[in-house]
């Protein structure tokens, strides 16, 4: 079944058919995944035209990439991309997802309404393309101690796409901002099911919608976008958090004032500071809306306990590392728990958006338990903490990782 699912035409069709009853009885566990901290027991569950992937919950979906897929490429493929909604009634029905009569709606403080279908984006627009991460907020909210409540996430709610649209300013810039616009709003078709629940409405201020690389896409890694992932169009905010990036979009608002609504206050806020962090436990006493990622490394080679032999033979080091845009320019990696450094080697560059994988070729000890840390720096010279930084809502997590092998 998952394999018809995957297929492109008649496959696309019979999914969107089903709708949500059919979501919730297409998706069966096959196994069961421990991540690595309390109650980190996880059924791995198939969705359609995606492959087994970490269920945290049913409804809304929200999956995670099982961390073993960072080893087989940059990009991430579809099939295996996190999966991550707010709302109940998510994703939406087929009835309102048909390509043929979508609509985007573009209005509020604009000289000239528009209303665009997809055909007439794709004729109308410059079509480009960037590869950019997509990370959730709270990604790694499971190893914050003490542990926060929300979505207990190990690594795997990141990935790295090619993604292709157009560019959200032309389509601004085509309905003529007023002057005093000051934030864009943007709604997609995913919808509350019980009456108070506030819909997902997420807003950019004007200077940071009108940035060149923030598209309106719909096309993944050369295909359309999957169901789960925003299908038929979606905001990609390159260099923000995926709260941003809103799936299935079909309103666009432009509005004098800044905005309102729960998902930008008191959701999704972070401490108003450098690090975004206060002591743990306590509350800030200012705060804003969560914005650009900061740094971030993982070693993808290896897992914590796989053995390293035999022994006298070379082993590489192999992982990635990413920033907000501003570009990785180095990694050091200790091989001792932090005594000595080295410098990786920056593999294929992307774009500043991107994973930028790292290697280092290591000559293992011949005993003991060797500790693993890699270390990302930006070329702004922003970089990661050796010991974790803590929020309320358990946000940007950056900390250098640890992973401990065996000979």
């Amino acid at each position: 079944m998952h394999r018809e699912l995957g297929e492109e035409g008649t496959s696309r069709r019979r999914f969107l058919k089903a709708g949500l009853a059919g979501l919730a009885a297409s998706a069966w566990a096959e196994e069961m995944v421990r991540l690595p901290f309390d109650n980190g027991e996880r059924p791995l569950v198939k969705y359609p035209q995606k492959r087994p992937l970490i269920r945290h919950t049913a409804r809304p979906p929200q999956l995670e990439t099982p961390f073993s897929v960072y080893q087989e490429s940059l990009l991430t493929p579809n099939d295996a991309f996190f999966v991550r909604y707010h709302l109940a009634g998510s994703p939406p029905p087929q009835s309102v997802l048909n390509p043929e009569t979508f609509r985007l709606q573009v209005r509020g403080s604009v000289q000239t309404p528009q209303t665009w279908s997809l055909e007439t984006l794709k004729e109308k627009f410059e079509s480009v393309e960037v590869v950019a991460v997509n990370q959730c907020s709270g990604n790694s909210r499971g190893f914050f101690q003490p542990r926060i409540p929300g979505g207990q996430s190990g690594h795997g709610n990141m990935g790295c796409a090619r993604w292709r649209g157009v560019r959200l300013a032309d389509v601004l810039k085509a309905s003529n901002l007023l002057p005093q616009s000051k934030q864009v709003l943007f709604d997609g078709l995913d919808r509350p099911l019980v009456a108070g629940i506030p819909d997902f409405v997420k807003a950019l201020d004007v200077e940071q919608a009108l940035d060149p690389d923030v598209l309106l896409a719909w096309e993944m890694n050369g295909e359309a976008l999957p169901w789960l992932n925003g299908y038929p169009l979606r905001l990609v905010v390159p260099g923000r958090y995926g709260t941003y990036w809103v799936k299935h979009l079909h309103s666009i608002q432009v509005v004098d004032a800044t905005f309102i609504g729960f998902w930008m206050n008191p959701a999704y806020r972070i401490p108003d500071d450098p690090c975004a962090h206060v002591a743990p436990g306590t509350t800030p006493k200012r705060t804003v809306p969560i914005d650009r990622f900061n740094v971030r490394s993982f070693l993808t080679s290896h897992r914590a306990g796989d053995r390293i032999g035999p022994a006298g033979r070379g082993v590489t080091l192999r992982g990635i590392a990413f920033d907000g845009g501003s570009g990785i320019s180095d990694v050091t990696v200790s091989t001792d728990g932090g005594k000595r450094w080295t410098t990786a080697q920056l593999g294929k560059d992307l774009g500043r958006y991107a994973f930028r994988e790292w290697t280092l070729d290591w000559q293992p000890p011949t005993e003991g338990s060797p500790e693993i840390l890699a270390r990302a720096t930006n070329r702004l010279g922003q970089s990661q903490p050796l010991d974790a930084l803590w929020n309320p809502a358990g946000y940007m997590r950056n900390v250098v990782e640890r992973t401990v092998l065996s000979l």
